[in-house]
């Protein structure tokens, strides 16, 4: 694995304390963020629920870029194992690149974005609808195009985010698609756990994940694995490593993993595990094992394991995820800073990335 060339560290006396950066602080309002959009968009989540039992669609396709993007796929395991309904991503270069027109299909797009108005997601978006497709938008910035062309608009409610690496608005994107397909769904048990998501997320962001951070401050390279539910996260964690920290980070289903890229694994190959407490958090688990087996440094956020290290949160397996990316978001920020970086100004990113 090709190691990355770390950015230029900040100057000693520019280097903001943990709490005191807008990373640090806007994570810390997922909570509230999550709050707000249970409560402002309750009615419109029961009525879209029971429009989609109504008149299911055949093919759900979602729609976003980056941690959005991240998010869907955490949204895919929920619609495909809660509704039953098959979810695609869509490719945004097909209709923004190729032009391509496509057929008459009875769908449902499910756009995510924090800012809503990429073009080339916004394209995909129109060439969906003119092919009578059903267009939800969980948006963060309400007159933004995207939720100008969206039949439902879900506002994600998280505020401004100054800080280049989204938290609040990823968090309360993870609960939106929850929501949605609770609510599609009528999971009573996931819309409880719904309920008592924000006080569990204050919960969340207090852990302490320190020997994560000391294991990652001078690593080169790491692995993050989930599954099922878990994988979005492992995706979004990725993700947060490489833009805030300047670390090579890579994320696998730790079914995945096995095929191939566990053959680089060496003593000291740090490892960070999502595990639910489903089934599919035991794959990870076992996975996990084998990893350590081998020499690996594993950290392994386990839901089902009281004792875990780091700890995580037990809950309904849907919502774990969403505990565990809170808890990381904190400690992410940590590792950013202790290695000379400053995790809201990350080199040669924009808050707003326009991709045609």
């Amino acid at each position: 694995m090709t190691s990355t060339v770390q950015a230029e560290p900040m100057p000693a006396a520019a280097a903001p304390a943990a709490e005191a950066t807008a990373m640090h602080r806007e994570a810390g309002e997922g909570a509230a963020s999550v709050a707000r959009f249970l409560s402002r968009n309750a009615a419109t989540l029961a009525a879209l629920g029971e429009t989609l039992r109504a008149d299911p669609p055949a093919l759900v396709v979602t729609c976003a870029r980056g941690s959005s993007d991240h998010a869907a796929t955490y949204g895919k395991y929920l619609v495909e194992t809660l509704c039953g309904v098959p979810v695609a991503s869509a490719a945004p270069s097909v209709a923004s690149v190729y032009a391509t027109r496509m057929e008459r299909m009875n769908a449902l797009v499910i756009a995510v974005s924090q800012s809503g108005r990429s073009p080339d997601l916004l394209r995909t978006v129109e060439s969906y609808k003119a092919a009578g497709a059903r267009v939800v938008a969980l948006v963060n910035v309400e007159d933004s195009p995207l939720a100008a062309l969206a039949d439902t608009v879900l506002p994600l409610s998280a505020g401004a985010e100054t800080s280049v690496a989204a938290t609040k608005s990823f968090i309360a994107s993870l609960a939106g698609l929850a929501a949605i397909a609770a609510h599609w769904s009528q999971d009573a048990e996931l819309l409880a756990a719904l309920d008592g998501l924000p006080a569990q997320l204050e919960v969340a962001f207090d852990l302490d994940w320190t020997p994560v951070a000391d294991t990652l401050v001078d690593a080169r390279n790491l692995f993050v694995i989930g599954r099922g539910y878990s994988f979005g996260v492992a995706q979004e964690a990725a993700l947060k490593m490489k833009e805030t920290s300047a670390l090579h980070a890579e994320a696998f289903s730790s079914a995945e993993v096995r095929h191939g890229p566990m053959a680089i694994i060496n003593d000291g190959f740090p490892l960070l595990g999502f595990a639910t407490s489903d089934d599919a958090g035991d794959d990870v688990r076992s996975a996990a094992a084998e990893f350590a087996g081998r020499g690996a440094a594993v950290h392994l956020a386990d839901a089902a394991n009281p004792d875990s290290h780091p700890p995580a949160i037990r809950s309904h397996p849907a919502i774990e995820p969403i505990l565990m990316i809170q808890s990381f978001y904190r400690m992410v920020n940590t590792v950013s800073l202790r290695r000379g970086l400053n995790p809201d100004q990350p080199p040669h990113l924009r808050k707003v990335t326009e991709t045609r």
